[in-house]
């Protein structure tokens, strides 16, 4: 079975609340080389249930019984202690990621655009974020508000025209984490069916 879709089970499985762990940073141009194996294990070991990911980007869904915000604070705990690096890592339970995905823009993931959502690490508002965002490109980039995220396009075929980058260079993004819109959707798939 590949790590992708690897599934262990913790003590008590099918306890707690279903949610996902959004880790930023790993596996991303050559840094912070993490197994997803390595994360299963971390998650289990530290008794979450149903723990599974998705890609090697460092997408790790789990149950647990704590809120998301308290999830978020053990979590980065857990695996600073385990990995030896500090990670920011958004959670979000599976109600707040349906929410996220049943309020984004008309069109937003359509064939003629390139979609992603960035996941905002609480308590960073989209308001907040978005007032720091940094100028866009008209008739290219796109963005509009959501429940704890913002969702971002560009037009696909001007897509080496965004000035995304520059966001990707400010300290505000050291608080979000992106995910292409086909990647949520296949997260809030999986969620369903915990």
């Amino acid at each position: 079975m590949s790590a992708s879709a690897r599934t262990t089970t913790g003590r008590s499985a099918g306890t707690g609340s279903a949610c996902v762990a959004l880790v930023r940073g790993i596996n991303v141009g050559g840094r912070n080389a993490v197994r997803m194996a390595e994360l299963i294990d971390a998650f289990r070991d530290a008794d979450y249930d149903e723990v599974s990911t998705y890609l090697q980007s460092g997408n790790v869904l789990f149950r647990a019984d704590a809120g998301p915000r308290e999830l978020e604070t053990e979590v980065e705990a857990m695996l600073e202690r385990r990995l030896g690096v500090p990670l920011l890592v958004v959670i979000r339970s599976k109600d707040e990621f349906a929410a996220t995905i049943d309020a984004a823009p008309a069109g937003h993931g359509s064939p003629d655009l390139r979609s992603d959502v960035i996941f905002l690490k609480h308590p960073l508002s989209a308001e907040e974020a978005l007032s720091e965002f940094p100028e866009l490109r008209d008739g290219v980039d796109a963005v509009a508000a959501g429940p704890g995220a913002i969702y971002f396009s560009r037009v696909a075929v001007l897509a080496t025209k965004t000035r995304i980058q520059r966001l990707m260079a400010m300290p505000i993004f050291e608080r979000m984490t992106m995910r292409s819109w086909r990647t949520c959707v296949r997260l809030h798939e999986r969620l369903d069916g915990m």
